[in-house]
C-alpha cells in the first residue's frame, strides 16, 4: 500500500482491507501506521543486516569481503526492482529516508569491522573506517537513486566502476 499510494495517502483502513483485519487487531500491534512504517522498514533491514553480518563472519580476504557485502546489500531477489524505484518517488520520501536512516545505522558497524580487519592485516591503509564507509553508504544512496538520477545500462556499470575506484584508492588500494 505505502508503495502504491504512498505513505501519506494510505489510511489505516486501507491497511486493514488489504490484510483483512479488524481495527482493534490492528491498533493491538501497531498504535499508528508510522509503527507499520517502522516494521516494514525494521524487516528489510534485518534482511540486510543478516546478509551483510554473513559476509564479515567468512573466511574470505577483507578486500573480497567488502564487495561481496555491498553485493548482499541488493535485496532486489526478496523485494523485487519495484520497491526501491517505488521509494524513490516523492510520496515515499519518509519511507526512504526511514530507510536510508536504518542502513547507515546497521550496516556502518559491519562494513567498518571489514575495513578494520582489513587495515590490521595490513591490506588497507585507512585512518577512519567509520567515516568512510558512512561517506561511501551516502554516496551510493544517492547515486544510484532513480529518483535523482536517471542512469541507463552504460552509465551504471561505469558509476560501479568509478565507485569501486574510488573506494580502493580511499583503502590504499592500487589495483
Amino acid at each position: 500500500m505505502f508503495q502504491e499510494k504512498g505513505f501519506e495517502k494510505t489510511s489505516v483502513n486501507d491497511i486493514l482491507k488489504i490484510v483483512g483485519i479488524a481495527k482493534g487487531t490492528f491498533y493491538y500491534y501497531f498504535k499508528s501506521k508510522e509503527e507499520v512504517l517502522e516494521a516494514v522498514v525494521s524487516e528489510a533491514t534485518s534482511l540486510l543486516k543478516a546478509r551483510v553480518q554473513k559476509v564479515v563472519k567468512s573466511t574470505s580476504d577483507p578486500k573480497t569481503k567488502l564487495l561481496e557485502a555491498f553485493q548482499s546489500m541488493n535485496i532486489t531477489d526478496v523485494y523485487g526492482g519495484n520497491l526501491l524505484k517505488d521509494m524513490h518517488k516523492p510520496k515515499n520520501a519518509l519511507l526512504h529516508q526511514k530507510s536510508l536512516q536504518a542502513i547507515l545505522q546497521e550496516m556502518t558497524p559491519l562494513l567498518t569491522a571489514i575495513i578494520e580487519e582489513g587495515v590490521q592485516q595490513g591490506q588497507f591503509d585507512c585512518p577512519y573506517p567509520k567515516q568512510l564507509i558512512q561517506i561511501i553508504l551516502v554516496a551510493v544512496a544517492t547515486l544510484f537513486d532513480e529518483g535523482i538520477f536517471q542512469l541507463d545500462k552504460q552509465e551504471e556499470e561505469q558509476l560501479l566502476e568509478a565507485f569501486q575506484f574510488l573506494l580502493f584508492r580511499q583503502l590504499g588500494i592500487e589495483n
